[in-house]
């Protein structure tokens, strides 16, 4: 009897929801009118307990995955009791329709619940990490992929990603670099746009689209020492030129959430930062949006230090702006009892439940619950022929050529055999790298099969593993110097294990773990040509490599097509094009190590006492922009229209670029500036603008690009958002070393 009633009254409350939801809907689409959605958000509020709003404020996991420390089991309980509005870990079509079934059916409003996950870089298609990608340079190829993600996630009945992640990063021992698109903040806003557009599309009420999160706000990137969860402490001038841009640029872009970051800034936890989320991200950008904390992000603030108990930690959250809170379950348990003491508000409370609701209105959830829970769906489009095209597309253009002595590269399909060696020459669960989360390893496709496809009948492939990834085994070096002797050329794919990167996965030395590298002297010992294929998530230390090994292939972890697409690059189906959103060092002393450093009242000299090292050069081994193709291009002379600029005009800066090779290839056509003087000390190069172009042998393009006020504008000493009139340089090349320069004069009319 007691059920009976409970499902009763909870069919009279949904419908007096849908009375309201109806009602307004009949006037005006309400896509079309905020005023509208703010009114149906109104009918549910007016009809909500305490409870239930906490409830709204509350995200568990499933248990379906785990991506964190469990701290709380049994949530199908608190779906049913309304304590939790959000799940995530959990997808699948049928399942997710259970658990909905159970918010929407089995509480007292029948409020549905939104599903959250990591689709990070793919969801069942999985496509290179986001380091990888960002090499492509390309935005659109960058927007489709988020699309095709959500499409497939939204299939399962997911309604949310926590992408994408926009951190800045310059510390190769960070493990999460790999989920970053690395360490330039004009790139990393572009990225942000794209995956933005592409995770939520044109429409987000339509029925595969995904709720888009920037995350983490912010700074995560410059964790001391490169550890994960450090601690960060920076000025307001680097934390606003350099880490918040790629976060504006989400919220300009509609972006739906953000997300908490783990480290704090200047003694302050992200998480507990009012500065962070009220005053600037809703303040002064106007985020309409909802904040989700980390996982357990609110219970850390007590051993940040600045709570004493999880009731404080929820407190401090709240007034911060974090509106709901991940696995800690400290609003669930601590929030009633602030409420009633007076420690927050009821308004504050409300506030952060009408940002929830918004999203569950603007998804259609409350329309129609189910309607991203769709098997026919699922099964049409999960893994579907297009998107594993699109993979392998993304893969090939993802693919940074970092050395390519004597033209070793491309190899010839018809070659007498061909020695495949090393620990992912043969692997499939390392290809889809960290943070693939629904991504099924099984369904990569491996280097060795990607090459079976592309040789010739009468090849002959000898395969060895030679070594494992990070083990101290030497035992298979014999079989890998066998193998090389017998054949014409050797390709060792040598790398990381896709944990290696990734949260919590920080490393202290970046070199290649384990004895691969001693697995590449005793092959080359056989007097071989040797290629090198890296598969990892992040830069690494190739000093010893790039002196030794005639060519060296970067593809990062390249998803579930890695090996079509890496072998149609290695025989020249496919000239590869990426270039490095992320500069590589010559060891690990020189991180932090970026391109876009400041220059010191003592550069680098002769003289002793200037900025150097007393055993590496100050510069990397390969910089920021750079990666080689199967071609040459040549650039000429940078053109400017004028050599002065004012506020009310615009720059034209011009080159030719020509293909000097004898192969059609694309090439990233990069522009930088310079400041040469101004009131705070300036970068020595930033990226301001690229162009990606396709040219046929012998073909010339002139590219041109185009500089306004805007371009030049940084924050003065008095932290205004301005320009100085003054001399500026401008460089075009084809990466962040290898320009050519002009210089122009902004002026004040």
């Amino acid at each position: 009897m007691e059920k009976k009633n409970r499902i009763s009254l909870n069919i009279i409350c949904a419908a007096i929801i849908m009375l309201f939801v109806s009602a307004s809907a009949c006037t005006q689409q309400p896509s079309d009118d905020d005023a509208q959605l703010e009114a149906k958000v109104d009918s549910v509020m007016s009809l909500m307990t305490m409870e239930e709003k906490i409830g709204q404020m509350t995200l568990y996991t499933s248990g379906f995955d785990q991506t964190g420390p469990t701290v709380r089991e049994g949530y199908k309980e608190d779906i049913r009791a309304g304590r939790v509005g959000a799940i995530f870990n959990a997808y699948g079509a049928e399942f997710n329709r259970s658990l909905q079934e159970m918010a929407v059916e089995e509480t007292r409003l029948g409020i549905p619940l939104i599903f959250g996950y990591d689709v990070v870089h793919g969801h069942k298609t999985i496509f290179p990490i986001p380091l990888g990608e960002t090499a492509s340079w390309d935005m659109d190829l960058m927007q489709q992929t988020a699309r095709v993600a959500a499409v497939e996630a939204s299939a399962q009945g997911l309604h949310w990603t926590f992408a994408p992640m926009i951190d800045i990063s310059r510390d190769a021992r960070w493990g999460r670099i790999a989920e970053s698109a690395g360490e330039d903040t004009y790139l990393t806003s572009k990225v942000s746009r794209a995956k933005v557009r592409g995770f939520q599309g044109t429409d987000l009420g339509a029925n595969n689209t995904l709720v888009s999160t920037a995350k983490h706000f912010v700074a995560y990137g410059a964790a001391k020492a490169g550890r994960d969860y450090h601690t960060v402490d920076m000025s307001d001038r680097t934390l606003r030129e350099v880490y918040l841009p790629p976060f504006k640029a989400a919220v300009e872009e509609g972006v739906g959430s953000f997300m908490t970051a783990f480290n704090e800034i200047g003694g302050v936890p992200a998480t507990a930062s009012e500065y962070l989320f009220t005053d600037i991200l809703r303040g002064e950008w106007d985020f309409d949006g909802f904040v989700v904390s980390d996982y357990t992000a609110v219970n850390e603030l007590i051993p940040h230090g600045v709570a004493a108990d999880s009731a404080e930690a929820g407190a401090l959250a709240l007034k911060a702006g974090v509106d709901m809170d991940m696995q800690g379950a400290i609003y669930h348990k601590h929030l009633p009892d602030l409420l009633e003491e007076g420690v927050v508000s009821e308004d504050q409370i409300n506030e952060a439940v009408r940002r929830i609701l918004r999203y569950k209105f603007k998804l259609g959830l409350f329309e129609d619950p189910y309607r991203y829970s769709d098997t026919e769906r699922e099964d049409e489009l999960v893994l579907n022929e297009e998107h594993l095209d699109l993979a392998e597309e993304t893969a090939q253009e993802s693919i940074v050529l970092l050395k390519n002595n004597d033209n070793v590269l491309p190899l010839d399909e018809n070659i007498g055999s061909l020695a495949l060696i090393g620990p992912l020459a043969d692997n499939q669960r390392e290809l889809i790298g960290s943070w693939s989360a629904a991504g099924d390893y099984t369904d990569a496709v491996t280097l060795r099969k990607g090459i079976e496809n592309v040789v010739s009948s009468g090849t002959e492939i000898n395969y060895a593993k030679g070594a494992d990834i990070n083990s101290d085994d030497r035992s298979g070096f014999s079989e890998a110097v066998q193998v090389a002797n017998r054949s014409d050329v050797v390709v060792m794919a040598l790398g990381e294990a896709a944990n290696m990167s990734g949260e919590a996965a920080s490393r202290s030395e970046i070199d290649l773990p384990g004895v691969q590298q001693d697995l590449i002297r005793e092959v080359l010992k056989t007097g071989k040509t040797v290629i090198l294929v890296l598969m990892n998530g992040r830069p690494l230390d190739l000093t010893w490599e790039d002196e030794n090994v005639p060519a060296i292939l970067e593809t990062w972890f390249a998803g579930t097509q890695a090996g079509p697409a890496i072998a149609d690059i290695l025989f020249g189906d496919d000239n590869p094009s990426g270039k490095l959103p992320v500069t590589f060092p010559r060891s690990v002393g020189q991180v932090p190590i970026h391109y876009d450093m400041k220059n010191t009242g003592r550069p680098m000299s002769e003289n002793k006492y200037t900025s150097k090292y007393l055993d590496i050069p100050n510069s990397p081994l390969y910089p920021f922009g750079y990666g080689l193709s199967y071609t040459s291009f040549e650039y000429s002379d940078v053109n400017l229209d004028k050599t002065e600029l004012t506020a009310s005009d615009s720059l034209a800066v011009s080159v030719d670029v020509t293909n000097t090779g004898d192969v059609e290839g694309e090439e990233v056509v990069q522009l930088y500036i310079r400041d040469m003087t101004a009131s705070v000390t300036r970068p020595v190069k930033e990226l301001k603008d690229f162009k990606k172009i396709a040219l046929a042998p012998g073909e010339t393009s002139e590219v041109t690009f185009y500089l306004s006020h805007e371009d030049l504008e940084f924050y003065d000493i008095d932290m205004n958002w301005t320009v100085e009139p003054g001399e500026f340089k401008v460089f075009v090349g084809t990466n962040s070393r290898d320009v050519n320069d002009a210089s122009f004069e902004y002026v004040t009319q």
